[in-house]
């Protein structure tokens, strides 16, 4: 290990500007008050104040609205012009008015009354689970076939009774352990528990008023509803039951993983409705394919939708630890899919919910990050984690239900559609990157292929739909997820003022920060003075600040701690504003590396960027990060959303219009012709554009204002973690000599980053984490640097492409362009 770190070390050295003390010395603080140069807050009100009212004199955003490309009936269905301004709501406050009794003992027992007027009762529960999952054709079927499986070839045209007998004793069992049983006595005596709990840990619980009348319409529509929420924390599967119980909404039946099935804690998550699967469906005890379990599992969650029961899957699988969404998982929702494809249910509607929290209640995931094992959760966990909660404050929760949209709309929709075909990152970025590559070249990029079935039983087309389902909502839920003040806090500490600021200049950045976040359509999820916000999120961030008196007039000084834990626990929380930026970002490094191209020589550079050559890049950048961002819907061309990103710069003075390229397109070619990789969407806010319109190349220039210099290196910072991990991973393969076991090789890469990290050659200590370098090996396996071969384990070696030192440098150089390193 200590001999890759020195050989990568010298990779490292020659692209790094900066020795490895010099970097240090950016990164640790300083003990002496510091006057740096700070832009003013034009930094930021360069890009919001453009076609923008003032944060005081415009409303919060509604977000959350469907997609009206592929949801148009659903989108004005259950929407009115009023819900809107009907405002948040505090749903842990509690008090006489909330209940229909008035008087003194009203207010001593409100929170008994509230809880007792509930609408919750037995029937609205599904009957008969067992017998009639049981006794279904599918599950007699894979009964029949698991036992025939087993038994000899010569016996099998007669299986015994006795083994028929010991497959239904299995598939009872493994019902029994999966099924909800939900109570409505347990759900009313949690609520109460969870009311004086949530009171005491949380300062707040905020929810859309108008939010939940457009959940409340869609229930009322007799068919089952599925929430998608986004998954940051343990605490998620019990919030949305008891918002929903709050507003008298049936609660849902939960995806739980079977890592939750523990003794008395499993039986309170059942009875409140949570029903247990595995974390792996494909492999049985014995190792081979358990169709008995799937099939169980999938006559259970079509019984479930045949009753009209309301379902909450977690399409991540697993929690964020990094604070940023997973890419979406489609089992559980394939599921639920083909029972509307099979006519088991006549429609189903599908709801994305954000969940925003100015501190979860785990705190941080700093141990998994660091790559130590996960603990095993079990009773004596839990216990200690309630203890815990209630000596703290975690400060406010909020709590953002999208639209509910028809599946059935929206397969109709898609059927009317081309459907393109999707490329592996392999096919999208490879041609760029190593040009040589015989048979490949950059312009067939631009002939995507399109899926021309629309039948549903045709695997790929059906894939590909489920897919775009999963996709819409996750993306919808990560956009209405609020931001918090511990979000913006710990970004700017990161990527603004990293050595450090003074608390007035850091309340000035953060008013400036929340007219960016509002202009960009993104709600927040707090309010007040931002001088005491920012306190209040100087204090839950506790530790992993240093907050000190300076010299000058006895203002405090602020500065991020730059140890390895604090630095991940502070980007975990700075990546819940990462989606508010996230296009730009992406712009700006793919600005970044397009002017690092036309550089011809030593203080030679032609100072012009190509629009067409600029989107490009950028959408060639999105390919390469796929695995950890989404810039936009299934429905949405990548090359039109950095299109509509240039015309924003623009719009803010960031870019300026050199010159314009007049001469024939050499296609004539409209934007949505020359990339077609699905339609166009935006905002009802946005005015109508030329996309589908001829489009003419221009170039343009980059605004030699400190605020906007200063903008744009503060959007390079934000994606700077990811690209040096990328980077890194792209140095650490040039060491790489005989295949390895791909868990191995991942352990040996973290350790790699960590001692980077404490070397101080990494400029964003917070690169190291193991989420990220679990991701930067996916990156490269997709992209085709490693060939994967199954051998009991998972075996990494390099592919005959990437065998010649040569092509790993491109590679190498490739991702160094986009860097700030």
């Amino acid at each position: 290990m200590a001999d890759a770190v020195l050989i990568t070390s010298v990779i490292d050295n020659a692209y790094l500007s900066n020795s490895g003390a010099q970097a240090g010395n950016r990164m640790k603080n300083c003990s002496d008050e510091l006057e740096e140069y700070c832009p003013s807050s034009g930094v930021f009100q360069s890009a919001a104040a453009t076609g923008k009212e003032s944060i005081l004199n415009r409303k919060r955003p509604f977000v959350g609205r469907c997609c009206h490309v592929c949801s148009p009936l659903s989108r004005d269905k259950l929407f009115n012009t009023s819900i809107p301004s009907q405002g948040l709501r505090n749903v842990i406050y509690i008090n006489e008015t909330h209940t229909r009794y008035r008087g003194w003992l009203a207010r001593r027992l409100c929170y008994v009354l509230f809880i007792q007027e509930r609408d919750v009762h037995r029937d609205m529960f599904p009957r008969n689970v067992i017998e009639n999952v049981l006794n279904s054709t599918r599950v007699q079927k894979a009964i029949v076939e698991t036992v025939t499986d087993r038994m000899p070839v010569e016996t099998l045209a007669q299986p015994e009774p006795k083994a028929v007998n010991k497959v239904k004793r299995k598939a009872r069992g493994i019902l029994q352990q999966m099924v909800a049983n939900i109570s409505p006595a347990v759900i009313r005596l949690t609520g109460w528990v969870l009311l004086k709990l949530f009171n005491g840990f949380f300062w707040s619980i905020q929810i859309h008023k108008g939010q939940l009348e457009m959940v409340k319409k869609a229930a009322a529509e007799n068919v089952p509803l599925i929430f998608l929420p986004v998954h940051k924390s343990h605490i998620d599967y019990l919030l949305l039951t008891f918002i929903l119980f709050c507003h008298n909404i049936k609660a849902p039946h939960i995806a739980a993983g079977n890592n939750l099935n523990i003794p008395i804690f499993s039986t309170l998550i059942r009875k409140l409705g949570g029903f247990f699967i595995r974390r792996k469906l494909d492999i049985g005890a014995d190792g081979r394919k358990d169709i008995l379990y799937r099939s169980v599992l999938r006559v259970y969650i079509e019984e479930l939708l045949r009753q009209r029961q309301f379902m909450e899957i977690f399409v991540e699988g697993t929690r964020s630890r990094s604070g940023k969404p997973y890419m979406a998982m489609t089992g559980l929702l394939s599921i639920v899919v083909d029972s509307l494809c099979e006519n088991i249910v006549t429609d189903v509607m599908i709801i994305p919910v954000g969940i925003s929290y100015d501190r979860i209640i785990e705190g941080n995931y700093n141990s998994e990050q660091l790559g130590k094992p996960k603990k095993k959760e079990s009773l004596w966990g839990v216990a200690q984690g309630v203890f815990r909660m209630l000596r703290k404050n975690f400060g406010c929760v909020r709590v953002d239900f999208g639209q509910p949209f028809s599946v059935r709309e929206y397969i109709d929709t898609q059927r009317n559609r081309p459907l393109p075909a999707t490329l592996s990152l392999e096919e999208n970025l490879l041609p760029t990157i190593i040009t040589e590559r015989p048979g490949l070249n950059h312009i067939e990029q631009d002939l995507t292929p399109v899926v021309i079935s629309r039948d549903l039983f045709d695997e790929q087309y059906r894939r590909q739909l489920i897919s775009n389902v999963a996709k819409h909502a996750l993306f919808t839920a990560s956009r209405c997820s609020a931001v918090m003040s511990t979000h913006i806090v710990a970004c700017l500490l990161l990527y603004r003022h990293r050595e450090g600021v003074h608390l007035s200049k850091l309340v000035e950045d953060f008013f400036c920060m929340k007219e960016v976040v509002l202009a960009r359509d993104f709600d927040l999820g707090f309010s007040g003075n931002s001088e005491d916000v920012v306190m209040h999120a100087l204090h839950l961030l506790g530790d992993c600040v240093n907050v000190r008196s300076s010299r000058r007039n006895s203002e405090f000084f602020i500065a991020p701690t730059t140890t390895i834990p604090a630095l991940f626990e502070l980007n975990f929380y700075s990546n819940g504003i990462f989606q508010v930026f996230l296009t730009e970002a992406i712009l700006a490094s793919s600005l970044c590396a397009v002017l690092r191209e036309n550089i011809s020589g030593p203080g030679k550079m032609d100072p012009t960027v190509s629009q067409e050559r600029l989107v490009r890049t950028a959408a060639d950048l999105c390919h390469l990060l796929s695995n950890e961002v989404i810039v936009g819907l299934p429905c949405q061309a990548i090359y039109q959303v950095f299109n509509d990103a240039v015309s924003k710069f623009i719009q803010y003075g960031i870019l300026l219009v050199a010159e314009e390229d007049l001469s024939p397109s050499p296609t004539e070619e409209t934007w949505a012709n020359k990339y077609p990789d699905g339609l166009s969407w935006r905002s009802d806010e946005e005015d109508d554009s030329d996309y589908g319109e001829e489009q003419r190349d221009r170039y343009l220039k980059v605004s030699q204002s400190p605020d906007h210099q200063a903008f744009i290196t503060f959007l390079q910072r934000l994606l700077g973690p990811l690209l040096e991990a990328y980077f890194s991973a792209a140095v650490y393969i040039q060491s790489f000599r005989l295949p390895v076991e791909e868990t191995e090789y991942i352990s040996k890469f973290h350790k790699y980053l960590l001692s980077r990290t404490e070397m101080k050659i990494a400029v964003f200590g917070e690169s190291a984490t193991f989420c990220l370098a679990k991701s930067a090996v996916k990156t490269l396996k997709d992209l085709g640097v490693f060939k994967a071969r199954k051998s009991g384990s998972t075996v990494l070696e390099l592919s005959n492409i990437f065998l010649p030192l040569i092509n790993r440098q491109k590679l190498l150089e490739y991702i160094h362009n986009f860097t700030v390193l």
